[in-house]
Parts: structure tokens; C-alpha cells; sequence
């Protein structure tokens, strides 16, 4: 057992949500948190204190073929061959550097998961996927076909060419972004697409027979409503894929939809909070597990975890399911960040204990070419050095870990918490539980549903230190990305409010 140790706690207590729809907190910090470092510490340095042998690879690709109204990830549309080739070529000499950092310590070094993310990693073409599939093996010295590996892919992208590859290469979930079967609605989202296009791509992928196929779906698109959302949902499930992601529509800074939206934001939230539940009931009904805000699983598929998504959970069962451990080895947790993830590509992030690392970030067409090309110009002995980064103090990571596990629905084990840091989360958390509490987010009950608001706040500050679990009720569940803001470090707010938007 760990033993408690002082930390700095912030003192200031968190206010009360006012939308449900703040943050989707996937990882924590936020790429707006990490500042430029004048001199970084050296990649041998740093993953010398870290443990090896349960790492993580997550190869970022920044193209795509077009951009969505609602995105604001780090990805540029249209890219020539000869910038992904040079990309590659870069990636290949960030490889070749990160491996050498790994190998300083000396222990041996084992890749338990992979991803390819962006963007759209079937952006790039067949023999380009095959050939970033052979630098994280050869070089990176991940055996990609022996653990779970997911890639995210797109409607006009999902080509049989690519498919083969990934699935040669062992590719065991493929995400693809549909966002609505019905084109008026994929219009209004400014992402242009025909369904008989999307049927055609999800047809290849269940051609391709893959362990997993996971399709995204967004609710609160203007003019969407409950029947047109049923229309996309009954849609994906004809495919009987064994994961659905609903995604609630956010517009954010810099996007397509800045300059389009102007829904009033209570109008805009009732109506994504009621297309919420809708989903949310009808794919329980289907037969589907829920297993956070987004994701829903469907029992008895290689998809299904049962509650075994990460360390923390209160359905852990000890670690990281493996091949062949049981069902849910093919899943990939929506929270999957933690420390040993190994980031490689610009815009890709890396994970350790005490610091997190990525390159440059910004979401306005002409700042991402820049960044692109800067990577691609990128002396080898720079990869050598953290450049943008975030460290990680023990508030911060005790932060990070109450986020990785009572934002999905089996909540947080308070024994595998106290494990890990020598205290209990009420404790290092009061004003945080209490608000959950006080709003009947958090189940004190011990059956989902919580009491009045008045009883809740009289049993709140005694119940919530009694508790083995801490979970987040159904109403909780949907006000997730309210949640997981009140637990940010006043250090976090500072950083976010202080990033300008380019």
C-alpha cells in the first residue's frame, strides 16, 4: 500500500455547473494546459523512472479529406502525397529517437495496446498504412497482431485496399465516424456525405470481419430531433456493430459551425440532453451496456468489458485485459490515458508519471499547416527533448485518476484510490464529492437514482465517506462533461483561460 504523502490540494472550491456540455474530459489535462519548455528534459530522462513493460502506442495522423464543421482536433484536409510521405519519413526518425530513450534504461520494454488516431489515419493510402504499421514494429518493437489495436477510419476512406492492410497487420477495432445517417443533417453539421456512401464503407468493415466495429453518432445537430436521431441510430444498429459512441455536438472556437451557430445555449442543451436519453434509452433497450456519457457496448462481443475498463474502476479486475483473459480484449477504453502511453506524430501525445508531452496544437487551417511543416523540418536530435508539456504534481495526478474511473458508469473503487495514494478521495476532495452529492450526481444509495435534493444534502457529507464506490448516478452520467470539470486544478482553469485560441 502506498503510503499518504502531503500534497498541495486547492483550496478553492469548484462552482456549480451551469450546462451539462462544458468539457469532454478524455484526458486530463487538456493540450491547452501544456506550455512551451525553453529546455526540455531529455525523452532517456524521463521514461528512465517509468515503468516499461505495460506501455501504450498512439500514433497521431493529422489528415483528413475534409473537415467537419463540428472539429476541433488537429488535422489538416487535402494534404499532398508529398507532405504524408515526408511525414512518414519524420515519424520514422521520432521512432528511431524514442525507441533509443526507452532502451537508455535497460529494462525490457513491452507494448500492451495500440491506436492510430488524428485525423483520419485511412487517409493515407494502403502502402502508407502499411508502412506506419512496419515503423511501430520494427522500430517501436510493437508486436501489433498480440494486443488490442484500434483505428479510426471514415466513410470515403474506408477503402478495401486499407481495410486489408489493417486487418493483415491485426487491427482488432475499427471507429468510424458516421455522425448522422441522413444527409440534410450531415449537411447541417457541414460534413458533406451521402448515406449510400457510409453504407457502402460499413459493408467493407463488415466484410473485413474485424473484432470490434465501433460507429460514432452525434446528437444536437440543428433540426435534428428524437425521430430523425431514432432514424441514425436504428440505422447503426442494422449493422450490429459491437460498440456505439453518441457524441453530444459541441461548436467550439476556430470550427466550421463558429460562425453558424447561434441556438440560445439553454434552448441547445435542453435539446441535447433530451436527444441524450432518447439514444441512451433506446440502445438499452437494443440490448447495449452503457460505459460512460458516450459509450455503449453490446454483451458478449469482443467489445464487451464488463466493467474491466481500466485500473480504479470498481469492476477492476486486477489490470489491462489481455488476449485471450476474456471478453472485452478487443476494447479500447474511451479513458484510456495513462502513464507508459507513448506518443508519436505531431500532435500526438505522450504520458508519463510526472510529465505530459506533445508538440504544438492549434485548430485555424493556416496555424496547423504551419505546425505540420515545422514537424516535418524537425532536426532528429530535437526529438531527443520534451518541447510542449504539462507536469504532473501528485494533485494532479490524483486528479487525473478520480477522472479515469467515476466518469465511467461502474465508478471508482475508493480501496484501489486509497492503494495508490495512502488517502480517500473524500477526503482530498470534499467541496468536489459534496457538490456531486448536493446535485444528485453521485449515488449514495448504492442503486442510481439518489433522493430528493433536500435529503441529499443532509446525508451528503456523511454518506459520501462512507461509500466503497463512488459512481455517478443516471443523471450524473449525463451531466459527465459537468463532472469531470469540477475536479480541474485551479492550475488547470489558470493555463485554459490564459490559451488563445489560433
Amino acid at each position: 500500500m502506498a503510503t499518504s504523502v502531503p500534497v498541495h490540494l486547492s483550496t478553492r472550491g469548484p462552482e456549480e455547473p451551469e450546462t451539462p456540455y462544458e468539457q469532454y474530459v478524455y484526458a486530463y489535462p487538456h493540450q491547452k494546459a501544456y506550455r512551451l519548455l525553453e529546455n526540455g528534459p531529455l525523452l532517456s530522462e524521463l521514461w528512465s523512472r517509468e515503468r516499461l513493460d505495460n506501455l501504450s502506442l498512439y500514433a497521431h495522423i493529422p489528415f483528413c479529406e475534409m473537415r467537419c464543421g463540428f472539429c476541433n482536433l488537429f488535422t489538416r484536409t487535402g494534404a499532398p502525397e508529398e507532405i504524408t510521405r515526408a511525414f512518414l519519413a519524420t515519424l520514422r526518425r521520432q521512432a528511431h529517437v524514442t525507441r533509443e530513450a526507452l532502451e537508455a534504461k535497460g529494462d525490457p520494454i513491452r507494448f500492451t495496446l495500440a491506436a492510430f488516431g488524428g485525423g483520419t489515419p485511412t487517409y493515407l493510402t494502403a502502402g502508407e498504412l502499411a508502412e506506419l504499421c512496419d515503423i511501430c514494429e520494427t522500430v517501436m518493437g510493437a508486436d501489433l497482431r498480440a494486443v488490442p489495436f484500434s483505428v479510426e477510419t471514415s466513410p470515403a476512406t474506408a477503402t478495401a485496399d486499407r481495410l486489408a492492410v489493417l486487418a493483415e497487420r491485426g487491427a482488432t477495432r475499427l471507429s468510424i465516424g458516421v455522425q448522422s445517417f441522413l444527409d440534410e443533417e450531415a449537411r447541417a453539421a457541414v460534413r458533406p456525405q451521402k448515406r449510400a456512401e457510409v453504407d457502402a464503407a460499413l459493408a467493407r468493415l463488415k466484410e473485413a470481419r474485424f473484432p470490434v466495429l465501433n460507429i460514432d453518432l452525434i446528437y444536437g445537430i440543428d433540426g435534428q430531433t428524437e425521430r430523425s436521431f431514432r432514424t441514425s441510430l436504428d440505422a447503426a444498429l442494422d449493422w450490429e456493430p459491437e460498440e456505439i459512441y453518441l457524441y453530444p455536438l459541441y461548436v467550439r472556437p476556430l470550427t466550421g459551425l463558429s460562425t453558424r451557430h447561434d441556438k440560445a445555449q439553454q434552448l441547445w442543451d435542453a435539446q441535447r440532453l433530451a436527444l441524450y436519453r432518447f439514444g441512451r434509452d433506446h440502445l438499452l433497450a437494443a440490448g447495449y451496456r452503457q460505459t460512460s456519457l458516450r459509450v455503449f457496448q453490446r454483451p458478449g462481443t469482443a467489445a464487451d468489458t464488463g466493467g474491466r475498463q481500466r485500473p480504479g474502476t470498481a469492476a477492476d479486475t486486477g489490470g489491462r485485459q489481455r488476449p485471450g483473459t476474456g471478453g472485452g480484449e478487443e476494447s479500447i477504453s474511451e479513458y484510456n490515458q495513462q502513464a507508459g502511453m507513448v506518443g508519436l506524430g505531431v500532435g500526438a501525445r505522450s504520458f508519463t508519471e510526472t510529465m505530459h508531452y506533445t508538440t504544438d496544437y492549434a485548430v485555424a487551417v493556416p496555424e496547423v499547416r504551419r505546425i505540420i511543416d515545422e514537424y516535418i523540418a524537425t532536426p532528429t536530435e530535437s526529438f531527443r527533448r520534451v518541447q510542449w508539456a504539462f507536469e504532473m504534481d501528485d494533485d494532479e495526478r490524483r486528479r487525473m485518476y478520480v477522472l479515469q474511473a467515476l466518469l465511467e458508469a461502474d465508478g471508482m473503487s475508493v480501496s484501489g484510490y486509497r492503494d495508490r495514494f495512502g488517502t480517500v478521495p473524500a477526503e482530498d476532495f470534499p467541496q468536489e464529492f459534496r457538490l456531486l452529492a448536493g446535485q444528485g450526481w453521485l449515488d449514495l444509495a448504492g442503486d442510481g437514482n439518489g433522493a430528493g435534493r433536500a435529503g441529499r444534502a443532509r446525508k451528503s457529507a456523511a454518506r459520501v465517506a462512507d461509500l466503497d464506490v463512488l459512481r455517478l448516478t443516471l443523471e450524473g452520467l449525463a451531466w459527465a462533461d459537468a463532472v469531470g470539470p469540477v475536479f480541474f486544478s485551479q492550475r488547470v482553469r489558470d493555463a485554459l483561460a490564459h490559451y488563445q485560441d489560433r
